[in-house]
């Protein structure tokens, strides 16, 4: 009888310990997803040139549209993406609404979203997009940088610079740059 609850015990101790091997493992693996993005950001903060961070631009929009949480909602995605480029916004938005509305949590959905608002003119509906884009990942450069070219359209000209300059700390080759208006006695 001790020999058989031995062998129980045993084999217990070793399905719990393989249990928690495959909790650890999978903390970790979590862990290294959400510092990934991390290191991007930093490498293309730090990038020494402009090609570089655009090599480094390209990587971080595709993982924000990896980061879909199912592969139907990243093609969902990419399915508004090609409507968007043959001026379909209205297809797009439709496909758009229903990523949102089934993935609240996933920036890039809003992101999408809301530059297909700004094409459509619908400025406030895109800010309001953008927001949540914002609220969800702080470092959007993409949704800074849109945010920045509605207040431009809107003539709010302080906040669209203030906007650029956010953006500009994280991305500091971002094309529209160029939009920034120099403080005097400021180098940029």
């Amino acid at each position: 009888m001790i020999g058989k609850w031995l062998e129980i015990s045993t084999l217990r101790a070793g399905q719990l310990f393989a249990v928690l091997l495959l909790c650890i493992a999978a903390v970790s693996v979590g862990a290294r997803a959400d510092t990934s993005n991390d290191d991007l950001f930093e490498a293309l903060k730090n990038a020494p040139n402009e090609k570089e961070a655009r090599l480094i631009e390209t990587e971080i929009w595709e993982a924000w549209i990896d980061a879909a949480p199912t592969p139907e909602l990243r093609e969902q995605v990419e399915s508004a993406m090609r409507m968007r480029g043959e001026y379909n916004y209205q297809g797009a938005r439709e496909v758009l609404d229903k990523v949102v509305a089934e993935a609240p949590e996933y920036p890039e959905g809003w992101n999408q979203r809301a530059f297909i608002l700004f094409l459509q003119g619908d400025y406030e509906a895109s800010l309001a997009d953008i927001k949540r884009v914002l609220e969800l990942e702080p470092r959007h450069f993409g949704a800074l940088s849109g945010q920045a070219m509605i207040y431009i359209t809107q003539g709010r000209a302080e906040l669209a610079q203030k906007t650029l300059r956010d953006a500009v700390n994280v991305h500091p080759y971002l094309k529209e740059r160029a939009l920034l208006i120099k403080p005097k006695g400021v180098d940029l």
